[in-house]
């Protein structure tokens, strides 16, 4: 039976001092895993670059398992943010306006810190809180199925509204995933934006 690794921290920080040294080494943690990848990341490698000792940073976290979990993690409420700020305006604008708004918003999130991001999708096998993803991808499938029920009500009529917005996220999620690792260059471009908001709004018409 293959060993199960803890991917939780050991203790939760809570004075400014002990903040700043989880701080640090969730900063090394990102710059190795970056410049070095996931394999060549170790526990030694992080505290040295954190500028703590390998005892400090085992208070904290158990391996560089968990402390790739929390860094994921942190990453994924960032982008969520992203797309709770960018809902707001969109459940009050048309079907174009509101698709452009959201691709837009999971684009600027991705744009953040892109090489992170894209250590992230290679390596998400590994590390992955499923739960903690599953959660997020379940309240990005709220949101995007409360807007059509509101803005498009003829469409439940005749589609499971379920089905059209697991689509929805799931391509645009792909295309921005594609984005990060095959064409940076698109995440600034505003023609790409232009073509993902016609193919949700052309498949959501159809």
């Amino acid at each position: 039976m293959a060993r199960r690794i803890a991917i939780k921290p050991r203790k939760e920080a809570l004075q400014d001092r002990s903040k700043s040294t989880v701080d640090a080494i969730m900063r090394a943690t990102a710059h190795i895993l970056i410049k070095r990848g996931y394999q060549e990341t170790t526990t030694n490698a992080i505290a040295l670059a954190a500028g703590v000792s390998i005892g400090s940073l085992y208070q904290y976290f158990p391996n560089k398992e968990a402390i790739v979990a929390a860094l994921l993690d942190a990453h994924l409420e960032e982008t969520q943010e992203w797309l709770r700020r960018a809902m707001i305006p969109a459940l009050e604008q048309p079907l174009e306006d509101a698709a452009r708004t959201l691709i837009e918003g999971l684009i600027a999130a991705h744009r953040v810190d892109p090489d992170l991001h894209r250590v992230f999708v290679e390596e998400l096998p590994r590390i992955a809180t499923f739960a903690r993803i599953h959660e997020l991808e379940q309240e990005t499938l709220a949101m995007v199925r409360t807007y059509l029920e509101a803005r498009v009500p003829h469409l439940a009529k005749k589609r499971s509204l379920d089905t059209v917005a697991f689509v929805i996220v799931h391509a645009v999620e792909a295309l921005t995933h594609g984005v990060v690792l095959f064409r940076r260059d698109l995440l600034g471009d505003p023609k790409f934006v232009d073509e993902v908001t016609r193919l949700v709004v052309r498949y959501v018409e159809d």
